[in-house]
């Protein structure tokens, strides 16, 4: 998937304009970086196109994970994109969604399971049924 088709559907999804919907992608994929191993970083960034990649920093500086739960990864999604938190978890579903059809399926396993219970809410829309995979 390009990069103009992963903001589109970003876009699609929260009801907003592609422009905004670039940087909720961003800010989004800026903070899932930060929640996930240096390793898991770069690996995602490889099935990733070129502009999003910059969003990931796929050049971390450690390899541990930030631990912060989904309430603290709404805010720091908002504060990045300077939205509110409702506009963030909107944001973050959709790029979790996006993100499913945009990476391999064990890509994408290997990402949530980085992920606390507690982002349940963020990511199960994305695991339902109608959302399709990239093969």
């Amino acid at each position: 998937m390009d990069h103009h088709t992963f903001v589109a559907r970003v876009a699609g999804r929260t009801g907003t304009a592609e422009d905004l919907a670039a940087t909720l992608t961003a800010a989004t994929l800026g903070t899932l970086a930060e929640r996930l191993t240096g390793g898991e970083v770069l690996d995602l960034a490889a099935q990733l196109p070129k502009p999003l990649r910059g969003a990931l920093n796929p050049q971390p500086h450690t390899e541990a994970a930030e631990r912060f739960g989904a309430v603290e990864f709404v805010a720091r999604v908002a504060r990045r994109a300077g939205c509110d938190e409702n506009t963030a978890r909107g944001a973050a579903r959709a790029v979790f969604a996006t993100l499913r059809e945009a990476i391999s399926g064990g890509e994408f396993a290997d990402v949530v399971m980085q992920l606390p219970r507690d982002y349940r809410d963020l990511v199960e829309p994305a695991l339902a049924p109608a959302t399709t995979r990239r093969r």
